[in-house]
């Protein structure tokens, strides 16, 4: 019977400024149909969920709780939130939380400098969100939707990105050493200065990101699509296997005792580039152009 009034009630209030359940949804980063099931009563939000839609129907929490008793720590949470988040933030020794924050929808939400947090944020929507100089070590997103975020400047290692969609999203000088991308479509995002020490990216889509003066050291890409990507800076260790390459250059790269085993090097560019002798084997078994590539020796 709760259910079917706070249905109600979102029915309402989203009457009442004049929009659908599609276009509702569409705000929320939801499916229409997880807004009709509200409003049948049938389910009813999670807290965040309902946070966020207090604001798109301009109403406040208590609209909800008014007539549903265990809602009302809704409020109440949403109250000591910025209390907690300075919490986590400081300096202070604690054991790592292991919270799972999955299933939610992250608009604007600002999580800067946390630390400690181990977070599981996995089949989430999150779309400009901050998690600049955030301790983000040992994440794990899987099967998440990342547009517009910014992690710059985190520590990101050791954790694993899998079947997500990663777009228009601040990567800036973050440590990524160990981290996994697997199975996911990641593009237009910017990876400037930052550290991809032992990383692993499979399956994936690596397309249009900026990647100026990252580290690539022991890197692998396997069975990936690179396309629109310029290398700079020194390629060491590395591993290029199955890969599908478009548009792809290499510019005043130094690469040294790199794997390349893929199908095609037709489409890789060289600028301005030295390789050692098994690097320059590799390509030119490639048959790529070798224009652009100096043998260095020794």
């Amino acid at each position: 019977m709760e259910t079917k009034i706070i249905g109600n009630k979102i029915a309402e209030a989203r009457k009442k400024i004049n929009i659908s359940q599609s276009q509702l949804a569409e705000k929320l980063f939801i499916s229409p149909q997880a807004v009709g099931k509200w409003e049948r009563g049938e389910s009813f939000p999670d807290i965040i969920t309902f946070n966020r839609l207090a604001i798109i129907l301009g109403v406040d929490l208590n609209y909800f709780s008014e007539n549903f008793t265990s809602l009302n720590t809704i409020e109440a949470s949403v109250e000591r939130l910025p209390e907690h988040a300075a919490e986590l933030a400081t300096d202070t020794p604690k054991a790592k939380r292991n919270w799972d924050m999955s299933l939610g929808n992250w608009v604007d939400a600002d999580f800067s400098g946390l630390k400690n947090l181990n977070e599981k944020f996995s089949s989430s929507n999150m779309k400009n969100c901050k998690f600049i100089g955030s301790e983000l070590s040992g994440l794990l997103l899987q099967a998440n939707n990342v547009v517009g975020c910014d992690f710059t400047g985190s520590d990101i290692s050791n954790s694993q990105f899998k079947s997500s969609h990663v777009v228009n999203t601040k990567f800036n000088d973050c440590l990524l050493k160990n981290a996994e991308f697997s199975s996911s479509y990641v593009k237009s995002c910017n990876f400037s200065r930052a550290d991809f020490s032992d990383v692993v990216i499979k399956s994936s889509s690596f397309v249009k990101n900026t990647i100026e003066n990252a580290v690539f050291v022991r890197t692998s890409f396997n069975a990936n699509d690179l396309a629109d990507i310029v290398f700079n800076g020194p390629i060491a260790d590395c591993s290029f296997e199955n890969c599908e390459f478009t548009k792809v250059t290499f510019r005043n790269s130094k690469i040294t005792n790199t794997f390349f085993k893929c199908r095609s090097l037709k489409k890789i560019s060289f600028i301005d580039c030295e390789a050692d002798r098994m690097s320059y084997e590799f390509l030119k078994n490639g048959k790529a152009d070798m224009t652009g590539i100096k043998l260095v020796v020794g």
